[in-house]
């Protein structure tokens, strides 16, 4: 049991959601989420890398 559901509710509803939207655009739909979360964390990424430069000039000012 997961969070009060069985695994015959989540099966039902597994089959809900592929019948109204298919199986093709539930793929669709993950794909774009895995890329959308990979940009983010690539985002973070990048302004971590920005404020590492920004504080090795800083340190590299003062001595």
């Amino acid at each position: 049991m997961i969070g009060g559901f069985r695994i015959t509710e989540l099966l039902i509803v597994l089959g809900i959601v592929v019948i109204l939207f298919g199986v093709g655009r539930i793929g669709k739909i993950g794909s774009e989420l895995g890329a959308g979360i990979k940009g983010f964390k690539d985002s973070l990424q990048g302004k971590d890398e920005e404020e590492d430069e920004i504080n090795k000039e800083k340190t590299t000012d003062i001595k």
